[in-house]
Formats: structure tokens, sequence, C-alpha cells
């Protein structure tokens, strides 16, 4: 407790200035995710709180970022659709996701999986990131320019015939549901069909135009109906916000831009009268937990969403470790990451539970923190409770902020998070393979696929096809390149050093493989061919494996079906220098002894050519 409080003045110093920077974008991001700026708000105060309290990281900021909220406002968007774009009626089945994410955080710290994320590519971080900066840019385009697709009367129309399609289909299922034989009770259909009000027809309607010009593809598809309806005052304030956001940093960066454009030109809309557009109302008081996650909980509602939770899960592991790195080498200290994962899904899980979206570490309010004076996990629990401070004594206020500020907060929001150093390195990198005519680098290629599919498909697949592609490719170059270094040569062929001293007479009798690199499934076809290799006049053949680190289970069995195909032709097999895993597993199927005897086996290659001389001599007399 001691130690809690050796660095309260930092601490609350840091906690404060991290909590102010935290507010616009966390109205922002709940904006954007589609819950509204109340859960953007509800997410930032219980995952910095309780992510902080028990994280790994001490200085570490947690709350909404560009990537989860990415990835929620996908999930949010096809939850509501699927609830008739009844926002009310998706959020318990919403906010259980989020909470099994958060349930699957805490699995991954308990599990260990903390110290693996390191090992996820960096051209898929990078076409992630910048995919996420494209996704946020393009979606921001019509709350900066004051267009509302639902709100498009002319637009919505286009969609009534399906609308209506799709309330009969409704009706159907209700009968099918109750047992009612529609053909043989057709009067019930009609009836239940009379009742359909325009209202009805509408609001479906209204949720169909929506999802249809959501998402990246949605935005460019309905930019020219936006770009004939600009509403000049909304894009002015973006302008406005966006101008003194990168204005004000030429001045100074000690007070947060952000909140210097939040504020002035909010106030400069609430002072000169301007008929803008606010946010939704954010409710007064201390929050309440949504009872009917637990009260309403029903499996079949969330099953179809558990790989989306896993996603959301593992993105926020990524993102807060990420995080973590940045700290420790600002502050010459080290993380414990399994216990950053745990923390972080606590303070997603109990967000959740409040009606927050997901969050992770937050690495521009993490770097305000340590810059403000923040050393240890007070300073995140005090960003939370500022945070809490601010939603009851300005959440009125709060309220009249213009949507279009927090749209172009989001916009610079979406042009920083991209992956300058990855795109600026695309024309340096080695052309490794080729498509075609092209020469083309494998990590320009696993970069772009992730980068294109995430803009306009799935930001779920699209990491998953990325981590595909660089897994393939990887172990294709671990193969050739094993297979390149490795040989097979003849004693009188060059030789390593103390591969010297071999009798002349026998240097037709031996040859040697060297194996330098793993053998594992990417590298087998090229040590299969070993036994092709050897001239019919050899009989004893030494298999160097002192470079061999690791062999996996293809690589065993290949090694086995080469050791039995030269066993068969009556060949001499010697190995020197086994290493502990290669021999392991060579022991587990019994290539120890039954196909190579002990005596076969050598420590180094002296002992080996020793042998050789005592043996292959008495053989060839």
């Amino acid at each position: 407790m001691k130690n809690f409080f050796s660095n309260f003045k930092g601490d609350a110093f840091g906690g404060i200035t991290a909590g102010i920077v935290a507010l616009p974008l966390a109205l922002a991001f709940g904006v954007s995710s589609g819950l509204g700026p109340t859960a953007g708000l509800y997410g930032a105060i219980f995952i910095s709180f309780f992510a902080a309290l028990f994280g790994g990281t001490n200085t570490q900021i947690s709350g909404p970022t560009a990537p989860m909220t990415a990835v929620s406002m996908v999930v949010i968007a096809g939850i509501i659709a699927v609830n008739d774009g009844d926002v009310n009626k998706a959020l318990p089945v919403i906010l259980t996701v989020f909470l099994l994410a958060g349930f699957m955080q805490i699995g991954l710290g308990v599990i260990g999986i903390g110290q693996y994320i390191r090992f996820i590519p960096y051209p898929v971080v990078s076409g992630f990131m910048t995919a996420i900066g494209v996704i946020i840019l393009i979606t921001q385009i019509f709350p900066s320019v004051g267009y509302y697709p639902k709100e498009d009367l002319e637009f919505v129309n286009q969609y009534k015939p399906i609308a209506e399609e799709i309330i009969l289909e409704n009706i159907l299922k209700e009968e099918a549901g109750e047992g009612i034989l529609v053909l043989e009770d057709f009067k019930e259909t009609i009836s239940r069909a009379e009742q359909i009000t325009d209202e009805q027809i509408l609001a479906e309607s209204q949720t169909l135009a929506a999802k249809d010009a959501s998402g990246v593809i949605g935005t460019i598809k309905t930019l020219p109906r936006a770009l004939k309806s600009i509403n000049w005052l909304e894009l002015s304030l973006a302008l406005a916000t966006i101008f003194i956001i990168y204005g004000f940093k030429r001045i100074t960066s000690v007070i947060p831009s952000t909140l210097v454009a939040l504020i002035v030109v909010s106030g400069a809309a609430v002072a000169f009268g301007l008929n803008y557009r606010p946010i939704e109302q954010i409710p007064e008081g201390f929050p309440y937990p949504v009872t009917e996650i637990f009260t309403g909980f029903k499996l079949g509602n969330v099953t179809p969403y558990v790989f989306t939770a896993l996603t959301l899960a593992l993105l926020g592991a990524i993102d807060s470790l990420l995080t973590s790195v940045v700290a420790d080498n600002m502050t010459k200290t080290k993380h414990k990451p399994n216990k950053e994962l745990v923390g972080q899904g606590i303070g997603n899980s109990i967000a959740a539970v409040f009606g927050g979206i997901p969050g992770a570490g937050a690495t521009i309010r993490t770097v305000v923190n340590i810059k403000s004076g923040g050393k240890t996990k007070l300073s995140g629990m005090i960003a939370g409770i500022m945070l809490l401070f601010i939603l009851l004594a300005l959440g009125p206020i709060a309220s009249k902020i213009p949507s279009a500020v927090l749209a172009g907060i989001l916009i610079t929001v979406g042009i920083g998070v991209m992956d300058y150093k990855g795109l600026k390195a695309i024309p340096s990198l080695p052309r490794d393979m080729k498509i075609g005519p092209l020469k083309i680098s494998s990590e320009v290629v696993i970069m772009l696929v992730v980068l294109v599919l995430a803009s306009v498909w799935n930001l779920v697949y699209a990491v998953g096809i990325g981590l595909i592609i660089a897994s393939l490719m990887f172990m294709k170059k671990i193969g050739d390149l094993t297979g390149e270094r490795s040989d097979v040569k003849a004693f009188k062929e060059e030789a390593w050093k103390d591969e010297v001293g071999i009798p002349e007479r026998l240097k037709e009798e031996v040859f040697i493989k060297h194996i330098k690199g793993p053998l594992f499934f990417g590298s087998t076809s090229n040590f299969q061919l070993l036994a092709q290799q050897i001239p019919p006049n050899t009989h004893t053949i030494i298999i160097r494996m002192d470079r061999m680190q690791y062999v996996d289970q293809s690589g065993l069995y290949a090694l086995e079906d080469v050791l039995v195909d030269l066993k068969r032709e009556e060949n001499i097999v010697l190995l020197v220098d086994v290493l502990p895993q290669p021999r392991y597993m060579m022991e587990r199927i019994d290539i120890i002894p039954d196909l190579i005897p002990e005596e076969h086996i050598f420590d180094n290659f002296k002992e080996c050519a020793q042998w050789i001389k005592e043996n292959v001599n008495v053989k060839t007399q």
C-alpha cells in the first residue's frame, strides 16, 4: 500500500490529464460504435479503472480504442440488424458478446498466451491498423457533412418492397412457431398482415437503408447522395475541429489539442445558437448494470458471435500489449503480459455489464500519463475516476456537443492510426516472390491483402487470412532456406573444417548429409531427395544434426522413411551431434535404436571419423 501511494502527486496529475485527453475520444468512439456517446464514456470509466487495478503495466491507461471500436461497430450493426433495427432489443445480446470477449481475455491471460502475442507478423498488424484508419476516415464522411441515410426519405423509400417482404416473412415464421398451417388458415395470415402499419414499414426500411449505407462499401455507394445533400454548417464544424486539432499542436502540446477543439468548437456552436445536430443525450447519475444481460440470456443468441468475441479478445490483447511495450521503453520497466491480459479482461467484462463498449491499452493516453508524472497503477485508476466525475458533473453539458465535432475528432484519429512506417517501406522491401511476370515482396502482399479485405469485407476474416498467408509464406521460406543450406556431399567435395583427415580410399565410400535448420513439414520434400542423391557405390552415410534444432511430426516421419530406404539398400547410417529435441522425438517412435543403434550415434565428428577408420576400413579390405 505504501508503494501504491509512493508517487501520489505525479499519479494524480498524470491520471487527471489522461482522463481529460480520454474524454473526447471516449465520446467519439461511443458514437462511432453505434451505441452512443454514453457507451464510450462508460467503457472508458470502467476499463481504465479496473484494467489499471488488476493489470500488469503500471502506467497503462486503457479505454475504447480505434481498432476495438472498428470491430465493435461491425458487431453492433450486425446484431441490431438481426433485431429489427431496435437498439434496445439488441443491447443485451451486444453486451453479452462484449462480456464474453472480456472473459476470453481473462482466459488468455490465465493460460499464458500473453508472451505469444509478439509472434504476430508485422505485415498483418500494419495492414490491419491502416485498414482501421481507412474505415474510420470513410465512415465519418456522412456525419461530417451532416448526411444520415435513415433520414433521407427518398433513399429509404427504395427499401420499402424489401421491408414489406421481411415483415411478411416474420409473420409466417411466427405462425409456424405457433403451429398455424398457413395454407389451411390463410385468413389468419391476412389478418395479421392487415395490422402492419406504415410506421413499421418505414422503421424496417430505415434499418435496411442504414445497413446498406454502412461500412466502407456502403458509404462509397451512397456517397453521391450525401454530396448532393451537404449540410454546410455541420461540415464547417467538422473542418474547424480538424483545423484546431492540427493547428493547436504547433502552439503547444502541454494542453491536448483534441480537448481544445472539443471545447472551442462546441462552445462557439452553443454560444451563437447554431442549428447543429447534437450527440445523443448522456444520462445523468451513476451508471447502473444492464441486468437484461443475465435475465434475458439465451445461448442461441450468442453462439453465432463466439468467434467474433474471440477476435475482440485477441485484438484487445494485441492492442494492450503493444502499448505496454511502449510504456516499458519510456519508463525502463518490464510489464507482466499475462497479468495485463487478465486486467484488461476484467475491465472489459465490468464495462460490458454497465453498458460500455470494449477497449484496450491506449498508446496516446498512456504516453500522456507518463509524461505528466504517472508511475503506478493509481494513475490509471484516477483517470477512470476523473471520467466518472465528468459524467456526474458535466453530463448535461456534454450532451450539447455537436456530432460533427466528434466526427472531426475521429477523422484525425483515423489519419493518426494508419501505419505510415509500413506504407513507406513498400518500395524498399525485397521482391522475393513472383505473381505471373511481376516480382513483388511477400510482406507487401500480406499487408495489402489484410488492408483490402479488412477495409471492404470483414476485419475478423482479414486478420485470419493474413495470418494464414504469412504462416504459409514463412514456412515456405524456411523450407527453401533449409533445403538450400542443407547438402549431400562426398568427402572429396568441399568439407567442413573438422571433416579433413579421412583416408583417400574411403572418400568414395562415405557421404555426408548436413542438415542446417529445422526439419519440419515445409522442408521434408528437400530432405526426402537424400536417398536418390547417393551414388550406388556409397555404403556409409553420415547425417550431421548439430544445426537441426527442431523436428516436427512431418519431419520425423520423413526422416524415418529415408532411413528405412537407406537401410533397405544395406547402407550404414551414422548420426553426429543429435540435439535434445530431435533425439527425444526419434526415441518416441523407435528410430533410435531400431533403425539407428546407439553405437552409430556420436557426440562429435571426431568420434565418428575414428569409427569410420576402424570399421569401414575393415569392410573395404
